[in-house]
């Protein structure tokens, strides 16, 4: 049976990525698999979030572990991995250090924080609240409720997390689709051009205009799972050696 492991991102959980989960069990019979990095949470609202005691390493680790589980169920057969956002550096991580059959990078952290994307944010907030209508808004929302929710030594791990991870981007030479949402608030979608120059072999890369950083929970959510299911059903996957 094929396995697939999809890892969440900084300061997420598995629901960030659950649609697209959901979709290849009902439209497959492999073996899904989406871990709870430790000190993240199960829902979006911040409060299940603990994040003081964890570094980067428990992170890697606990998606290591999942891995290796998952090479051990399904020795002769296809691993795929999946990553969203600062899953998506862990999963590379993953397919340089044992390899596997395709990898999927979904609004990945290569480079973090758009400055330019946010400052569009801020603004449209602000001509939301003169309209009184920001509340109403689902980012924004997003965002308070993410506010002091993170520590400061968190984002050093995430940021050490990046540090650790980057280099294997150059060992990666399994089949590589890359989704990059052009409204993406926190990772700039100029990533996606660094992404596929380190990677040594030719990437799919699709950018999704009306995608932000939430690639599996937005606009172009139905787009984008299908788009990844075509591609990991594409028959051009090589067994893991």
């Amino acid at each position: 049976m094929t396995a697939c492991l999809i890892i969440h991102g900084f300061t997420g959980g598995p629901y960030e990525v659950e649609p697209l989960a959901i979709h290849l069990k009902e439209e497959t019979d492999w073996h899904v698999v989406t871990p709870n990095l430790p000190g993240h949470g199960l829902g979006d609202d911040g409060r299940d979030l603990d994040l003081l005691e964890v570094t980067y390493k428990d992170w890697i680790d606990e998606a290591e572990q999942a891995y290796l589980k998952l090479k051990k169920q399904h020795q002769q057969e296809n691993i795929y991995l999946i990553g969203f956002s600062m899953g998506g550096m862990i999963a590379s991580y993953l397919a340089a250090k044992y390899t596997c059959a395709k990898l999927v990078l979904l609004s990945t952290s290569r480079k973090y924080i758009s400055i330019p994307r946010i400052t569009l944010d801020l603004f449209n907030f602000a001509q939301k609240a003169v309209r009184k209508k920001l509340k109403d808004d689902p980012l924004y929302n997003h965002y308070i409720r993410k506010y002091g929710s993170v520590p400061i030594k968190a984002t050093r791990e995430f940021l050490k997390c990046m540090k650790f991870t980057k280099p294997y981007l150059k060992d990666i030479y399994c089949p590589v689709f890359i989704a990059q949402g052009i409204q993406d608030g926190m990772v700039p979608y100029k990533s996606a051009h660094y992404l596929d120059k380190e990677i040594p072999v030719e990437a799919e890369i699709i950018y999704y205009h009306d995608s932000k950083h939430l690639i599996c929970l937005g606009e172009d959510k139905d787009v984008v799972i299908d788009a990844v299911y075509q591609f990991l059903t594409k028959a051009n996957a090589v067994p893991n050696t």
